[in-house]
């Protein structure tokens, strides 16, 4: 793994670099406990799946960091981090517009505080902070050099475009990124709610020797199938692209906590849950519960599972607001759905 310092930027790009960038002395957190390497028992350690056209081997579920510095406080994010860790996990999804950088801040400091940088995939996004808007060449380059002082690090593992800025000509966009990769800065680029045809334009710009994008983020889960399926699976599909599905548990709804609608308060979470609450969705649920009292285990194990049954390489991204619920996410990893459990899922999911 190669660790070049921010002064390696080409000339080209050091000259788009614009203002200072947020230091990460606002939001810090350590514990007199800290974890120094992985129990040596954990089941769930060797458990890789790589991302192709990549040397990257990630844990096949990715911990979403959008509630750190949000509904999980520094403290509880760097619990939550621990036992992600501590349980074999290594891929740690985030965005500049998180919390508005305050995510990448609170990754940062645990990768500091644990040592964990050289063991820990670092994806994260760019196109959305207010500092540094949209894909032109500028803004890139500029996030990027901020999205390092809040990480804390040299690298970027897999730099996201996180959506597609048609205002901008996608050559430009890569080109930029081009720099980035020349530079050791970042070694990887993907896109997030990219549609088929733009990811087919990348495709041919590859081609030509600009970056190539190795994932796509989706919003893709059991109750939101069509979306995904009905085009861009196929895109994914015949460029070997990696797929990374948000929402992947639906905002909590297939975890089986929202029922009703009083169940769906309290929260900005459980109000976008309600939207789940119709007939089609809770047959699906139903169903899920019915498979994990069969495997004794949660219905957000069975949900992921199903997703990483999936063709192709599918690496669900999801998030904890607590470190108990971190077990039930990464039991996923351990569960081999039947030929039957998928038939029952598919059918009663189907579009």
């Amino acid at each position: 793994m190669h660790r070049l310092s921010r002064s390696g930027l080409s000339r080209s790009g050091a000259a788009l670099l614009t203002g200072p960038v947020l230091r990460v002395d606002d939001v810090h957190a350590r514990h007199d406990s800290v974890p120094t390497a992985r129990p040596a028992s954990d089941p769930h350690a060797g458990d890789r799946v790589t991302i192709p056209d990549t040397d990257l081997q990630v844990y096949p579920l990715a911990l979403g960091g959008s509630v750190f510095g949000w509904t999980a406080g520094a403290d509880a994010s760097m619990r939550i981090l621990d036992r992600y860790w501590e349980r074999g996990g290594n891929f740690l999804d985030t965005a500049d517009s998180y919390t508005a950088g305050r995510s990448e801040v609170v990754i940062g400091n645990w990768m500091r505080d644990r040592g964990a940088r050289e063991s820990t995939i670092v994806a994260t996004k760019v196109g959305r902070n207010r500092d540094n808007p949209g894909l032109s060449p500028r803004s890139i380059i500029g996030a990027v050099q901020a999205s390092l002082e809040r990480l804390q690090t040299d690298y970027i593992d897999v730099l996201y475009f996180h959506f597609d800025d048609d205002t901008v000509p996608l050559e430009e966009s890569l080109g930029a990124v081009d720099v980035l990769i020349r530079s050791g800065q970042v070694r990887h680029i993907a896109a997030s709610d990219f549609s088929p045809h733009r990811l087919m334009e990348a495709r041919v710009l590859a081609a030509n020797g600009l970056p190539k994008f190795v994932a796509l983020q989706s919003h893709y889960n059991l109750v939101h199938r069509e979306a995904f399926e009905d085009s861009l699976a196929i895109v994914t599909k015949a460029q070997g692209m990696a797929v990374l599905s948000s929402f992947a548990l639906a905002h909590g709804f297939l975890t089986g906590k929202y029922r009703t609608k009083a169940d769906a308060t309290g929260s900005e979470r459980a109000s976008r849950a309600r939207q789940y609450l119709n007939r089609r969705a809770l047959r699906i649920l139903s169903t899920v519960q019915s498979i994990a009292a069969e495997h004794e285990a949660p219905a957000a194990s069975i949900a992921l599972a199903w997703l990483r049954a999936r063709r192709g390489t599918v690496v669900p991204v999801t998030s904890a607001s607590q470190p108990d619920q971190v077990d039930a996410l990464m039991d996923a990893a351990g569960i081999r759905l039947n030929r039957g459990d998928l038939i029952d899922l598919d059918r009663v999911s189907a579009w």
